[in-house]
């Protein structure tokens, strides 16, 4: 497969597109708020990495990329970044359905406990809804 040969900037710029349309305007927009001399750097790199390299390729569309990553972060404990990829899952057009699905199938792979973990931090996510 060949790709395209993209500059810093213009990774960055899609990234950015991708990150808002996946995160929410609300969400990148309190993250560069936050952006300080220490995580500058980080948040360029996962602006061109995470979202303009990985979330911008062609081969998965959205919805098969949340399932990967909730489905990654159930199995590692990373709750912070689980809820707000459930989040970003609803917005990529997952169901709470599908969602619960995904959660039951993780306690197979990943472990009861991680499972139970992540149904209690999906609980909380969709009652703020």
């Amino acid at each position: 497969m060949t790709t395209q040969r993209l500059t810093d900037q213009e990774r960055f710029d899609q990234g950015m597109t991708v990150r808002r349309a996946v995160l929410s305007d609300e969400h990148v927009d309190r993250a560069n708020a936050h952006r300080t001399e220490l995580t500058a750097d980080f948040q360029d790199f996962i602006t061109r990495v995470a979202w303009g390299d990985v979330w911008s390729r062609p081969g998965l569309d959205r919805r098969s990329r949340s399932v990967a990553v909730i489905t990654s972060l159930i199995a590692h404990g990373h709750h912070e970044e689980l809820a707000m990829h459930l989040r970003a899952g609803i917005r990529n057009g997952l169901t709470v359905d599908e969602i619960r699905e995904i959660i039951l199938q993780s306690a197979i792979y990943s472990g009861v406990p991680a499972a139970n973990t992540a149904f209690r931090i999906a609980q909380d996510v969709f009652a703020e809804a």
